[in-house]
């Protein structure tokens, strides 16, 4: 059993899946994120108590970002070692499908560079909010972190605004490819539904990557 479970992970349709796995859960931490910060547009109350009851659920909340960091490391890692061996292990017949451009998309020639982007950005995305200045607010006699003044005084920046702005662009570009490869991954390649996949992941990465840049957009022009 231990072997078999070895050969999986070490295969390249192994590593390949669990790649897509991984995709896919992030893309749907993606959702969850987007929709919570929705309730910036509504004000700051909102968004603080939104904050204030995460961060309320204790261990949970510690739980819940170790399983986010071990995913995104396991998808960043075997992502990082399939296209290093993709670079070192080319033959001529991948050399004649490159120069042809057949089954190559701007999107998917990009993976690799806007996964780097968006490592770049997760990084300092952390270090602006989760350890950026902290305040306090009260809401309704409770006392909480006011998040909500963080977030606005980062986006009265415009060069934080326009980076962010790249970033979601660059997001969209990988989640819009990296959402329909992840399902052809698992057999789903159908000359009927491959399109109708395409489009969903397109779909996808123009709702998640334009909400994102709707709120520091939102929030630069209100902070301004």
């Amino acid at each position: 059993m231990s072997s078999a479970v070895s050969r999986y992970f070490t295969s390249s349709i192994g590593r390949k899946q669990l790649i897509a796995l991984t995709g896919l859960g992030l893309c749907g931490f993606l959702v969850a994120h987007l929709l919570g910060n929705f309730t910036l547009f509504i004000g700051s109350d909102a968004f603080n108590i939104y904050a204030h009851k995460l961060m309320s659920l204790g261990p949970l909340v510690y739980i819940a970002e170790a399983g986010l960091a071990a995913m995104f490391a396991l998808h960043l890692g075997l992502a990082i070692k399939m296209t290093i061996e993709n670079k070192t292990a080319r033959g001529q017949k991948y050399y004649m499908k490159t120069r042809t451009g057949r089954g190559e998309t701007l999107m998917s020639a990009t993976m690799p560079y806007t996964g780097l982007i968006l490592f770049v950005f997760l990084i300092l995305h952390i270090l602006q909010f989760k350890f950026g200045p902290v305040y306090n607010t009260e809401v309704d006699g409770v006392f909480m972190r006011d998040l909500y003044r963080t977030v606005v005084e980062y986006f009265q920046s415009p060069l934080n605004t326009a980076w962010y702005v790249i970033a979601m662009a660059a997001a969209a570009m990988h989640t819009a490819h990296g959402f329909q490869s992840a399902f052809q991954t698992f057999g789903f390649n159908h000359g009927t539904w491959t399109p109708k996949l395409k489009i969903l992941g397109i779909a996808y990465a123009v709702f998640v990557a334009g909400g994102f840049a709707a709120v520091s957009i939102f929030l630069h022009v209100k902070g301004a």
